[in-house]
């Protein structure tokens, strides 16, 4: 197996960034480690706990048969919308609450095994447990991804989304209104030293940007604003800790945000527009994505107690 690490992994022990890509436990890791079975950018890697970096370049040597690669398998009961497929690549509208590819503690029911039901081929495309995932959504935020069905397609793009040649663009609620009803929000993203799953602004972090626009605002029942937000760059968490930091945090996220006023209980945030090049044909392709129920509830009924 052979792959890059994705800015999500950067800074990690490189023990569980290989759990992760490949499936295996942590003792068949270190294992594979131990017996020079794991190449660091072509060079035999030395420690089970050195840290890699966004762009370095793994190879695994797996033994056929090796009992600790986890198969996955297609799942017809994994429901998403297909917008767009072809040879190449598929465009989903991810719906709320479905993780994107096993990791811990979330092995099946994926959308990656989703994903083989309908193109079994892509079980081949990268790594084990992330077969064509080119980049994620978190469980509960909806909206747009692009996957890819072959090899050829899922390195292109891998490398046009980290030259930022992919335009994202997401609809989220907030607490309050910006200070400006256009801005970038240009501060660099870090994990946090006392809670590692989580990300906040830090001077060690990496340089991280995002555009946002006010579309609409409202005092009724709580200070409120839609937001237009598009991502320059892609770290993890990046806009909901971004707008944590100009005070106004998305509603309905637990971790970075507040409490949203009508119980919805997720992360108001909405992958709405995608655009690309094709990674083989080259034509410009772009996307839109309603908005999913729960959200559309939220925004009607912002609209409707401040007419």
């Amino acid at each position: 197996m052979r792959d890059n690490i994705p800015n999500a992994l950067h800074g990690e022990r490189l023990d569980r960034v290989i759990a992760i890509m490949t499936g295996l436990s942590r003792s068949a890791v270190s294992a594979l480690i131990k017996s020079n079975q794991v190449l660091r950018n072509g060079q035999i890697a030395q420690s089970i706990s050195e840290k890699v970096v966004e762009g370095d370049e793994l190879e695994v040597h797996l033994e056929l048969g090796n009992s600790d690669i986890a198969s996955l398998d297609g799942d017809s009961e994994v429901l998403f919308r297909i917008v767009y497929s072809d040879e190449d690549i598929v465009v989903i509208d991810k719906p709320v609450g479905l993780v994107v590819h096993p990791g811990a503690g979330n092995n099946q029911s994926t959308l990656a095994n989703g994903l083989i039901h309908h193109f079994p081929e892509m079980a081949a495309v990268g790594p084990i447990n992330r077969p064509g995932i080119v980049h994620r959504l978190d469980k509960d935020t909806t909206g747009l991804l692009v996957c890819a069905r072959t090899q050829e397609a899922l390195e292109t793009l891998t490398v046009a989304l980290g030259e930022r040649e992919i335009e994202r663009v997401y609809l989220t609620i907030v607490a309050g209104r910006p200070d400006a009803p256009k801005g970038t929000i240009d501060a660099p993203i870090g994990r946090s030293r006392r809670a590692r799953t989580r990300m906040t602004i830090s001077e060690e972090g990496r340089e991280a940007r995002t555009h946002y626009e006010l579309l609409e605002s409202w005092a009724n029942p709580k200070e409120a604003s839609l937001l237009r937000c598009k991502l320059e760059s892609g770290r993890t968490h990046q806009i909901r800790v971004h707008l944590r930091a100009i005070n106004t945090p998305v509603l309905g996220d637990s971790i970075y945000g507040k409490p949203d006023p009508f119980g919805i209980g997720r992360p108001l945030l909405h992958a709405a527009e995608l655009s690309f090049r094709h990674p083989v044909s080259k034509k410009n392709l772009s996307f839109l994505s309603p908005m999913p129920p729960d959200f559309e509830m939220a925004v009607d009924t912002f609209r409707a107690r401040n007419i």
